[in-house]
């Protein structure tokens, strides 16, 4: 198992965030720095510089403001992280100008389960355009349809009123619904991401958490295999 994945399993870091850890020299395996591209057995002793592997797993729902990268909300909520909880990462992205949920948690184990298009694993979002919606548009989306060299799937699509609607997906390019709208000569004025499976926003006010947990959790934890 390459050693970038084998720190997501343990729940200590993405797998993008183990690459970083390799390359400052702060994963070390049977006594060595690891290299980008190492592979581990169960046999290899692999220790982590400074950080302390987290078994207290924790899930967070996060509900992203506008304006705000993906990339820095690891700091934004460094204030308000709940006693006892040191870190959380966000699986998955929403862009600069989208808001809505994130899910944050410590379990490294999840982000390819969640993310991978071959899961099929269900986003909702609400999309307003800045003009209003033909039957043109809702049959491609609900179609699918080719962007830039990829062929999004098919999609649920909801029609809310005149320039709304609500759309399912089940995979995540860079900037999807936008380029997606985009072929219809629309821009999108608002784009919320409110559900990702069985996890919900609601009522959650923006730049803040909840924990997931109970049978929320359970159901979702097991709809990922785990």
């Amino acid at each position: 198992m390459r050693i970038n994945k084998y720190l997501a399993d343990k729940g200590i870091s993405t797998r993008r965030g183990a690459d970083t850890l390799i390359s400052a020299g702060k994963i070390l395996i049977n006594g060595r720095k690891a290299v980008l591209g190492d592979k581990v057995s169960p046999a290899d002793k692999v220790e982590v510089a400074g950080i302390k592997e987290d078994r207290n797993l924790k899930y967070f729902a996060y509900n992203k403001p506008l304006g705000l990268e993906t990339k820095d909300i690891e700091e934004r909520i460094a204030e308000i992280l709940p006693e006892g909880v040191n870190r959380l990462f966000p699986v998955g992205r929403l862009d600069k100008d989208s808001s809505g949920l994130i899910i944050l948690t410590n379990d490294g184990r999840i982000t390819d389960r969640l993310l991978n298009p071959k899961s099929f694993h269900e986003k909702e979002y609400q999309v307003v355009l800045d003009h209003p919606i033909t039957n043109t548009i809702l049959r491609g989306l609900k179609e699918g349809l080719s962007i830039g060299g990829f062929t999004a799937r098919k999609a649920l699509v909801r029609k809310i009123d005149a320039e709304t609607f609500d759309i399912i997906l089940t995979e995540g390019q860079n900037r999807q619904i936008r380029r997606m709208c985009r072929a219809f000569s629309y821009d999108v004025m608002s784009l919320t991401r409110f559900r990702v499976m069985n996890i919900l926003i609601e009522n959650q006010k923006q730049g803040t958490l909840r924990e997931i947990k109970g049978v929320e959790l359970d159901l979702f934890l097991k709809s990922l295999g785990l």
